[in-house]
């Protein structure tokens, strides 16, 4: 009887101790598995870090060219066809008409140089950050010298989405846009205020305006609308004949 107890102690011992090694091992097995993924994120955000880094390098190159193209060449070549088209008119009709094929090849190779500008910009902007792509476009339109351009912002860093801040960014270059094509405004304001939960920028001109109930549709609104619905922003647009038109977007961080 004695005997019987031994053994049965002796196997509860075994057991517990067999137990207790296979915990200690899983929970090693655990530990060292938890280092050697930890190791691997480290790794993969190193190699991360490094590829964009590598990438953003490129695209500071891109972008260099496609400005060069835009703002060198192209104006180079416009102006070029500017003289070709005063010229034409001192010509005989026959020198005319030959010139007339020259002029619209050139007239070719200028959108060519255009699309392919813009190509090489567009894919930058969402790494230069929306406050810095407003402030290029500033500069861009300050060198035609059709409008003074305000730029009001407290942070030279906003904290959203790159993906969501390109989508802004290409609201408030419509904006412009319509503001130089449309409302022969002198002076426009951007602003930007930025808040823990939400961006609201407002774009601002002094131009003619426009009849809410007529142009609801046109000048490029209905667009932006899309646009700011993708990234479930606020979209508004109130305009005054004679006084100006004052466009606003909130974007609602915690909903992005």
């Amino acid at each position: 009887m004695e005997e019987n107890k031994l053994i049965i102690i002796f196997t509860v011992t075994l057991l517990i101790i067999v137990l207790t090694m296979i915990f200690v091992y899983v929970i090693f097995i655990r530990k060292k598995t938890t280092l050697l993924i930890a190791q691997k994120e480290k790794d993969m955000h190193f190699e991360k870090e490094l590829a964009t880094s590598q990438v953003e390098m490129k695209e500071q190159t891109l972008n260099y060219i496609g400005q060069e193209l835009h703002d060198d060449l192209g104006q180079k070549l416009s102006v070029v066809r500017l003289r070709q088209n005063q010229l034409v008119t001192k010509l005989k009709d026959k020198e005319k008409e030959e010139l007339s094929e020259l002029n619209e090849l050139l007239g070719e190779c200028i959108q060519d140089i255009r699309n392919l500008s813009k190509t090489l910009i567009t894919e930058q902007i969402i790494h230069f950050g929306l406050v810095e792509s407003i402030e290029r476009e500033i500069q861009r339109i300050k060198k035609l010298r059709l409008l003074k351009i305000e730029f009001i912002n407290q942070k030279q860093d906003i904290d959203i989405s790159p993906k969501h801040g390109l989508i802004l960014f290409r609201i408030i270059q419509e904006s412009i846009n319509n503001i130089l094509k449309h409302s022969g405004a002198k002076n426009v304001a951007i602003q930007l205020d930025d808040s823990f939960q939400e961006l609201k920028i407002t774009i601002s001109d002094n131009g003619k305006g426009f009849s809410m109930n007529s142009t609801k549709d046109g000048s490029g609104l209905k667009n932006m609308e899309l646009r700011a619905k993708l990234i479930h922003a606020e979209f508004s647009i109130q305009s005054i004949l004679q006084e100006g038109t004052k466009t606003s977007i909130i974007y609602h961080k915690n909903l992005s």
